[in-house]
């Protein structure tokens, strides 16, 4: 990724700016973070974070995507929004924060990408190397997985969710390449394969580990019946709770899943949490996002294959490898 720009030199001013995390991650690494490309489609407090990190860390320009007017609730958990009304009033969420993160890195090319996630196309996608993807119908994110699959470049495809307390991220590199080093050895060149989005929501569940994380069952119910309301991520409340435990249960006899392995607590609290975003969760989420986005654009170390989530209710965070890769 950015691999013919990687090979030039960084600027003076680059590598005085950068000197520490080039002495963490080497200069061919921040070389090519700072060729890279980002889109951002869906600015909330989780996407904020990650904008924060990246644009902080010198990537080469990112683009925000997201034409919603700000309106107070947009306050609670974006912390780049001004609380003030003659500030932000009538303007999209992506003109607000552009403005906010072109102040973090003046060397960092931040710019308002306008139009509508779900209508992207393909020569549009091929300025970008990483798309992130939040707060955005399933059908929407898999239209772009797809789109960025079918592209002849090879572009890195992330959703990433905050439902209050809990939150998933989705990471599809298609063929990954990267560098693996191993205590007191030489480092070893590895290789991975992604499945698309919709590949790792249509395995069977009968068919991963006993100890796959009950978030990754709920969150694929709650997709289904949003999908099937044609409803937005979070256009949920409580009072939907009858319709989605019928959901569970449809989904749970056709996958011959006990229904045990997605609580009904578990339920409540992502159909309560709206669209709600818990600063500290955001934090998180934002800050492995960061993380995996610099692994993948820097081909150095081990990338999450595929799903991360995060609950507060026992704050560990866990890796999800669905499908399985098989063993050797």
């Amino acid at each position: 990724m950015g691999g013919a720009g990687a090979e030039e030199e960084l600027t003076a001013q680059e590598t005085a700016l950068y000197d520490r995390q080039i002495r963490v991650w080497g200069v061919d690494a921040q070389k090519r973070l700072s060729k890279a490309h980002v889109l951002v489609c869906g600015v909330n407090g989780t996407t904020i974070e990650f904008c924060k990190n990246i644009v902080l860390a010198g990537v080469g320009s990112l683009s925000l995507m997201d034409d919603h007017i700000v309106t107070q609730d947009d306050l609670n958990a974006n912390f780049l929004i001004p609380p003030d009304e003659s500030i932000y009033g009538g303007r999209s969420r992506a003109e607000v924060c552009c403005e906010s993160l072109k102040d973090f890195n003046p060397m960092v090319r931040v710019a308002v990408a306008k139009g509508d996630p779900s209508l992207i196309d393909g020569e549009f996608l091929d300025r970008f190397d990483i798309i992130v993807v939040s707060c955005r119908p399933l059908k929407t994110k898999l239209f772009i997985n797809d789109n960025c699959r079918k592209r002849s470049k090879h572009i890195a495809f992330y959703s990433i969710e905050c439902k209050d307390s809990c939150g998933e991220i989705f990471a599809d590199l298609q063929n990954h390449s990267y560098v693996q080093k191993m205590p007191g050895k030489e480092p070893e060149q590895q290789e991975l394969t992604y499945p698309s989005l919709q590949e790792a929501i249509s395995v069977p569940w009968k068919s991963l580990p006993k100890k796959t994380t009950k978030l990754y069952f709920a969150m694929r119910v709650l997709e289904s019946f949003e999908s099937s309301e044609g409803r937005n991520p979070g256009e949920t409340s409580l009072s939907d709770l009858p319709a989605v435990l019928a959901r569970r249960k449809e989904m749970c006899d056709r996958m011959s899943l006990n229904e045990s392995q997605i609580p009904t607590v578990l339920l409540e609290r992502l159909l309560a949490a709206g669209k709600k975003e818990h600063p500290p969760v955001c934090a998180i989420l934002g800050g492995i996002l960061g993380q995996e986005v610099i692994k993948s654009i820097s081909c150095k170390g081990d990338p999450m294959k595929n799903f991360f989530y995060f609950d507060t209710a026992d704050g560990k965070g866990v890796m999800e490898d669905v499908p399985p890769t098989p063993a050797d």
